[in-house]
This record gives structure tokens, C-alpha cells and sequence, in this order.
């Protein structure tokens, strides 16, 4: 008996950042509780054929594997699969767009346990179900809350600008034309 296990979460922000930050394994420590560690056997950036040494506790064991990166379609889907593990894994990550503000992401675990692990195969996918739901609240978590906290210093540098005493030098500091072109907002280094 496998293992499969398929959970997905809406998260507010567009596919094109969901799926750059998520599909980089470099921050896969940040979001995935039991990864420890990674390690790139290849240079990066992630592409098809990559491969990346991963150290994770997973129901109270180490675990050291090599995934390797099988498909790779930006912003779409990552499929990632071991070359050397436990027992054989594939690990899927898909992204669609809700609309332009929000994505619904899904991560899929399937495997074929050998062994002792066969035999806790259910007892293995109820443990991973569990750990992959909060795996992907806490991803959800830093990518909603890292554009407010990016935009919380323009904020407060708008607020300052809208006092009396400050308006008039403030406004006048900044040329019209970057204010016009909104992505100069946050590093106000128009030209």
C-alpha cells in the first residue's frame, strides 16, 4: 500500500510570487517544518535535473534524501522525485490562478514505502496529511504577511507626507513623474 496525499490552500498573492518563492528549494526550511536542511548538488537555480540533498525529521527519524527536479513548467507545476532516500517519493507542486490577487496551491506527496514502512504506510500518510496542511499554512502565512510588512515603511513614509508642517517639502523632494509610476513608491529612486 502507497502513500498519497494531496492538500492545497489559497494564498493572497499572485501565482508568479507564490510559485518563485515556493519552487526555489533554498526556502523550502523556511516553510517546510520537518526540513532541516538543504543542500544543492547542482548549481542552482532549480531547473529540470536538478538535484538537492534534503535533511528532515519526519515521525521522530532523520531523513536524508536527494530529490531530483523532473519537471519544471514556471509559475505551473514542479515535480520533484527522490534519487536516493528511504523509499521512492514524488512531490508535486501546482499553481493556479484564482484570479490576478490570489492562487490556489496544491502539494502532492505519493510514495511507495518498502518494508517496515509498508506495513505504516497509514499510519505515514495520516502523519504526512497533518504535517503538509501546516507546512502550507505557514507558507501561506509568510507570503501574505511579507508584502504587508514590505509595504509597512511606505506607509508610514506616506503618513509623514500627508502631515501639515511636512507636506509641502516632502512633495516637493520627490519629482511628479515618480510619483506617477507606482513602482518607484517603495524605493523612491526615480529618475
Amino acid at each position: 500500500m502507497g502513500v498519497n496525499v494531496e492538500v492545497e490552500t489559497v494564498i493572497r498573492r499572485p501565482r508568479e510570487q507564490v510559485s518563485a518563492y515556493a519552487a526555489d528549494p533554498s526556502n523550502a526550511p523556511a516553510w517546510y517544518a520537518s526540513i532541516e536542511s538543504i543542500k544543492w548538488q547542482t548549481p542552482p537555480p532549480a531547473q529540470i535535473g536538478s538535484r538537492l540533498e534534503f535533511v528532515a525529521h519526519f515521525l521522530g527519524r532523520r531523513l536524508v534524501y536527494t530529490y531530483e527536479i523532473a519537471e519544471l513548467v514556471p509559475g505551473e507545476r514542479l515535480v520533484m522525485r527522490t534519487a536516493d532516500g528511504p523509499f521512492p517519493m514524488e512531490t508535486t507542486y501546482t499553481w493556479n490562478e484564482l484570479d490576478p490577487a490570489r492562487t490556489r496551491m496544491t502539494l502532492r506527496n505519493r510514495g511507495e514505502p518498502a518494508g517496515f514502512s509498508r506495513l505504516a504506510a497509514p499510519v505515514m500518510e495520516r502523519a504526512m496529511r497533518r504535517a503538509t496542511t501546516k507546512d502550507l499554512q505557514r507558507l501561506k502565512s509568510i507570503l501574505e504577511n511579507s508584502s504587508q510588512q514590505e509595504a509597512e515603511p511606505l506607509q508610514k513614509l506616506l503618513s509623514l507626507a500627508l502631515r501639515p508642517r511636512h507636506f509641502h517639502y516632502f512633495w516637493r523632494a520627490i519629482p511628479l513623474h515618480c510619483w506617477m509610476n507606482s513602482s518607484a513608491l517603495p524605493s523612491l529612486t526615480c529618475k
